[in-house]
Order: structure tokens, then sequence, then C-alpha cells
């Protein structure tokens, strides 16, 4: 293999030996991402199936959504993009299944049932797990982004990329770091987006069609969430909010409301916050939490049975936006060291 394995840990090239094997010997491979997918689950499942397709032309591929949603319109410049299928009309029974940025096999959602019918599974994955469903798995949570895992497989494996391929790998990178603003914008983070920009990736692109493409309509909504914006806990938590009549009247689509706890993040003196939107099922609100610092809000994601990582994590509420408010703030109140007994959600 490829000069680089020299710094690759014994144990990691025994993993990657072994997928490389898998791979090889099967005849169909189904690859997918998590329930409502980000650029990183996206461009990774990209970045691997395309460099695979091409270097294994005899093999079938299937490019898989756990929704039945479309691709979000931010990642459709993605080469491959017009490939992704529902997981759900997906009737193959694949030689093997590889899972991508992906903690927990409920977090597949329709693709579960795709990875049921799988011969072997393989994943790989920068979240920590509560409990591994591969047969093989590369899980690494000091990495940036699953994007780098892919990378770094591939070029242990000496398996070429193009330019859009590696632009596909490169978004990933840039959305799980927050352009690089995010705590986990480490070291190999940045050795990592350099080969792929070496490889022909185009970093102009990415920022223009993921960040620089917004709508009118998304525009006016971010407005809406930035005049919500409240803190509390001395000004140390900060919290918004969007309605689904809020995005019905913009025309914005649930999957475009990724960037708005951004928003919210930016105020100064913040460390950590959450923006919260309804989705268009009655009584259930997509929670997004966000830290400025080294404190760990993945806990709080989790009690919800949600996930992610220390400084972004996500989860599902069964409830309305005042309830979510209700019992997630004060456990950002505690987290950050201050107490809630006087904590006054205004809205």
């Amino acid at each position: 293999m490829s000069s680089c394995c020299g710094s690759i840990a014994p144990e990691l090239q025994r993993d990657y030996a072994r997928i490389l094997e898998l791979i090889e010997g099967a005849r169909s491979i189904a690859i997918s991402g998590h329930t409502s997918p980000d650029g990183d689950a996206l461009g990774s499942v990209l970045g691997l199936g395309l460099a695979l397709k091409e270097r294994f032309a005899d093999k079938r591929f299937y490019f898989l959504l756990a929704d039945n949603g479309p691709v979000p319109r931010i990642y459709r410049f993605m080469k491959g993009a017009d490939l992704f299928v529902p997981a759900a009309s997906c009737d193959v029974d694949p030689d093997l299944f590889i899972s991508v940025d992906c903690p927990v096999r409920e977090r597949l959602a329709d693709a579960a049932a795709v990875l049921d019918r799988a011969r072997t599974v393989v994943c790989f994955d920068h979240h920590p797990a509560r409990e591994e469903f591969a047969s093989v798995s590369v899980r690494r949570v000091s990495a940036a982004a699953t994007a780098v895992l892919i990378e770094e497989f591939l070029r242990w494996a000496e398996i070429p990329l193009d330019g859009p391929v590696a632009t596909c790998l490169l978004c990933g990178l840039v959305t799980d770091t927050g352009r690089f603003q995010y705590q986990n914008a480490d070291a190999a983070a940045f050795a990592c987006a350099a080969r792929l920009v070496d490889a022909g990736a185009e970093p102009a692109r990415i920022a223009l069609e993921v960040y620089q493409s917004q709508r009118l309509g998304y525009l006016k909504l971010e407005s809406l969430v930035m005049g919500r914006i409240r803190t509390v806990a001395g000004g140390r938590v900060a919290y918004s909010y969007a309605y689904a009549s809020d995005l019905i009247e913009h025309g914005v689509t649930s999957d475009e409301c990724d960037g708005l706890v951004d928003v919210v993040r930016s105020v100064v003196g913040v460390e950590v916050c959450l923006f919260v939107k309804e989705t268009e099922c009655c009584h259930r609100v997509r929670g997004n939490l966000r830290s400025k610092c080294d404190l760990d809000v993945s806990g709080v994601a989790a009690h919800f049975g949600g996930g992610g990582h220390a400084a972004a994590a996500g989860f599902t509420y069964e409830g309305s936006i005042v309830e979510t408010l209700a019992d997630a703030l004060p456990m950002l109140c505690e987290l950050v060291g201050e107490s809630s007994d006087d904590l006054h959600i205004e809205l």
C-alpha cells in the first residue's frame, strides 16, 4: 500500500485491509449516511462510493438516503448527488453495506432494513457509539469529519481521487468544521484539506454553493430567527426558534435550516446555544446544539435520544417548542455552571 502506511496504527491498517478485502469480494455494495443528512454524511457517501465505483467498475453500487426526502438543495452541486435513492425503495440484498457518519443503527432510519439484509456491514464514523453494529468499524472520535477517515482509507488503498470526488470529501470536512471555525479544526483536518485541494477539490465552489447561494426567503427567515435570540444564565446560554409556519411563510424547507444555529452561536459571551424548529409533524421539534468552548453539549442531545460531538449535536423532541426549551435550557444552564431556578423562557 501507499507510503502513508507508516503513520497509520497497525490495528487500523488491519481494519483497512479487511475492509478492502470485503469490497473486493462483494458484487453489490450499498452505502448510506444518517437520517437528515448533512454535508459530511452526503460528501462521505459520494466520496467513497464514486472512488470505489471508478476502481471497481464491475460491481453494483447503491447510494442511499436514509429518509424519503431529497438531497438538500445546497449539496446538490456535488458529483453523484443525482445517484442517491431513498433507502425505502431499495429492495436489494447487498453483499456489503457501508455505513458512514452514523454512530447508531437507529439513525440509519429506512436504510437499517437494507443493512439487515446485507451479508456484511462496515462502518466509517467519527462519533462515539454506545455499541458497534458493524462487522468492521473504523471509529475515530478525534477525527474532524468522517470525510477525513474516507480520505485516509482511499489514500491507504491507493485508490485515486479526481477533482469532483475530492470536492465531495472536502465539502464534508468544511461543513463539519464550520468552515474550519469549530474546535475540531485541528492540524489533521487542515492536512487532509490540503491533500484534497491538491487532488483537485474546489474550496471556492463549496463556499459558493453551501454558504453564498441562499435564497431570499431563507435570509428573511434567518433575520426572523436572529430577532428572536434570547440569552439566559448571565448571557452564557443563547437560544432561538422557528415555527413550522415560519418555514411555510418564507418557503423554506426543513433541510435548509441547518445553518441557523450558527447565527445563535455567534452572540458574544455565549458559551453554548440551542436552536429549535418545529418539523412538519405535529408536536415534533428538532434541536441543534453548539458549544464555543470546551463544554460538551453531546450529553444534552443524548438525554433526548440524539447525539453528536462535544461542540455540535442534535436531537428530536416529541413536544412543542416551549416544552423543548423548558426541558433543555435548564440542562444547558447547569452545563455552564449557572442556576436555572430563575429561568424565564421568553418567546
